[in-house]
């Protein structure tokens, strides 16, 4: 019985480590959203799920961020979508 408990303790120990080590949180610096939040422009329909980590087609043309090369920005349903311009992944949508 002992090993049992054990050994489903160890499981669960192991899958928690699992689901921590996948979630990452990126901080996105003040300056970064407030210059999103400002800019206007026309809205892109997209199909697809706006959520953290969705990479977006090539068609999608992403906006550059004055001063901040590791970030831009797309309007798409009209939301804000801050996005990775290396991989083109989402990393916050307002």
């Amino acid at each position: 019985m002992k090993k049992v408990i054990l050994a489903s303790l160890f499981a669960g120990l192991s899958f928690g480590g699992v689901a921590v080590a996948q979630t990452a949180t990126v901080v996105v610096p003040g300056e970064v959203k407030s210059y999103v939040l400002e800019q206007s422009g026309p809205s892109v329909v997209y199909q697809g799920d706006l959520v953290v980590g969705t990479r977006l087609p090539d068609t999608v043309e992403i906006h550059t961020i004055p001063n901040q090369p590791a970030y831009g920005y797309v309007v798409l349903n009209d939301r804000k979508v801050l996005i990775n311009p290396q991989t083109r992944e989402v990393i916050e949508v307002w």
